[in-house]
């Protein structure tokens, strides 16, 4: 019971750590990531607040050292699955009858936990699970992260405080209910705290739920459930069960009590799932709230009056960040005939400065791709590109490839000839960059055309001087981007500031980030209470004939 009105603490962006050279956070990190690298941990299920090992283990490897072994995780079977939806729900009474103020006490612990003791354990495995640079582990798994525990409490009391008006005699009111069921978050590798954050934000509103990361993620995974656990969680509310996704997805979406999907990963993935939702509604007790984030094939445009310096910079930190894995990295972009020679001219002379290898090593800028199916995926691409040079290609720029010690791909620059070819349709999630070399006096044309080359929308940019230019673009591309920057780099959405999502085949946009999310985790419920008693069923009009 609580006994008053409480604010949750106002919260802030958590500060991006530098790790320069001498720095203490520096020494810190390479001293964790040296013990990690060293040791071999056994991953388990997180069921009902219990370590469950099945016997039935996959190994885990540094995708940039892939003969180095870092430990291995248990793989969860049907049965398994089906004592955590179990678990999940013995959980749920409790939890859900919690005062809210203490189901968000528990994330904001969390947050400060990781901002404190665990900021250097899940980096340091983002770094070597992932092949994350220093900086994009501290910007994802630590700083990101804790914002969304910071943050999402924060929307949570401005969605409570959201109440109808009352007339005179009646008290009228909304309580926000968790779902009628459990919730299934599925998450993807690219981001640690994006799977933080699918299966905690709908726990916060007082659901509990089953949770599948990725099967390349779930190193950091463990050490997230370790730091739930350590901030106060009580068991059974988030149950980790790695495995496949037919293993696990199969039971969890044939479940009666399934209450909703909290999605990141691939559309065709999340297509899939809708479909087998669909087929199967009759077996739910309530109409499943299927929430996804998927693909994108996110753009870059250029005005003729855009700063080409800038452009560059932006194009090689969009692009090739993270070896291109974001969902919102720049994979394809339109630049006028008028700066393309010296935009190629900064970008050949950039590309052989960019550092690829060991992410311990501090002074690489790309670390590799996450497995071997993806580094034959991208080599695939690159090399059919090579192979059209002088046709439906200009050029490739970079594109060298070896997987001898790790799943590298160098920085990749294709020119393509036709704005249609493979390379600037489809995703890649890698380091590759399209261009198409437009007629700087076809802008309004070429706009058009990269509102419908892709058939994601998620993220993209326009770079331009001229105003009208900027206010045409934002216009003729609205809905071409859930997130759309102008005069920056179309990736680097930060909690509180660029609520993120997409839409079309980029998924349901309910904006991670933002109260919108959670508005999906909760049922409302409306009130009426009348304190004037009625006298009498008639009305004033039946008194007279």
């Amino acid at each position: 019971m609580s006994l008053g009105l409480f604010n949750v603490p106002t919260p802030s962006n958590e500060p991006v750590r530098s790790y320069a050279p001498e720095s203490p956070e520096r020494a810190s990190i390479k001293q964790v990531l040296r013990r990690q690298a060293s040791e071999e941990i056994e991953v388990p299920l997180w069921i009902g607040g219990e370590c469950v090992r099945t016997g039935r283990t996959v190994a885990i490897t540094m995708p940039h050292d892939h003969g180095h072994k870092l430990g291995e995780y248990h793989r969860a079977s049907a049965a398994d699955v089906e004592r955590a939806i179990a678990a999940a729900e013995t959980a749920k009474p409790g939890w859900a009858a919690l005062p809210w103020e203490q189901r968000a006490a528990v994330f904001l612990r969390a947050a400060s936990l990781l901002a404190g003791p665990f900021r250097d354990e899940l980096n340091a495995a983002t770094m070597l699970g992932q092949s994350k640079t220093v900086h994009q582990a501290e910007i994802d798994s630590a700083c990101e992260l804790i914002d969304f525990w910071r943050f999402n409490p924060h929307y949570l009391t401005q969605l409570y405080r959201d109440q109808p008006i009352s007339t005179p005699g009646t008290w009228n009111r909304l309580e926000y209910r968790p779902l009628d069921g459990f919730v299934f978050a599925i998450t993807p590798f690219n981001f640690t705290s994006i799977a933080g954050n699918l299966p905690t934000a709908p726990a916060l509103c007082g659901n509990t739920v089953v949770w599948k990361p990725a099967s390349t993620a779930v190193y950091s995974a463990h050490k997230i459930m370790e730091l739930l656990t350590a901030a106060g969680l009580p068991p059974g509310v988030i149950n980790l069960v790695p495995g496949s996704g037919a293993e696990v997805g199969d039971p969890v979406l044939a479940h009666p009590k399934l209450a909703g999907v909290h999605f990141t990963g691939s559309t065709g993935v999340f297509k899939g799932m809708w479909r087998k939702i669909g087929e199967g509604i009759d077996r739910y007790t309530a109409y499943p709230r299927v929430v996804g984030e998927t693909g994108g094939k996110d753009f870059v445009f250029a005005h003729r009056s855009a700063e080409v310096d800038s452009l560059a910079n932006f194009l090689l930190r969009g692009a090739f960040e993270y070896q291109g894995q974001k969902c919102s990295a720049a994979s394809r972009a339109y630049i006028p005939d008028n700066l393309w020679p010296r935009l190629r001219e900064r970008l050949a002379d950039e590309l052989g400065s960019i550092t690829v290898g060991d992410v311990s090593d501090f002074r690489n800028f790309m670390g590799a791709v996450i497995d071997g199916r993806s580094y034959s995926k991208l080599k695939g691409a690159i090399d059919e590109a090579k192979g059209k040079v002088g046709g439906e290609i200009a050029e490739v720029l970079g594109g060298d490839c070896d997987d001898r010690v790790g799943y590298f791909v160098r920085p990749t620059v294709i020119v393509s000839n036709t704005p249609s070819s493979r390379t600037m349709v489809e995703e890649l999630f890698g380091p590759v960059l399209t261009i198409h070399v437009y007629k700087a006096d076809a802008y309004a044309e070429t706009l058009a055309l990269c509102d419908r080359t892709s058939e994601y929308a998620l993220t993209g940019a326009v770079f331009a001087t001229d105003r009208a230019a900027i206010t045409q673009a934002t216009d003729a591309l609205r809905h071409a981007a859930g997130n759309f920057y102008v005069n920056d780099k179309p990736t680097g959405a930060v909690v509180g500031q660029q609520p993120f999502g997409g839409s079309r085949a980029s998924g349901t946009n309910d904006k991670a980030g933002s109260m919108l999310n959670l508005i999906r985790w909760i049922s409302p419920r409306t009130i009426k209470e009348t304190f004037t008693p009625l006298s009498g069923y008639r009305y004033p009009f039946m008194d007279q004939a």
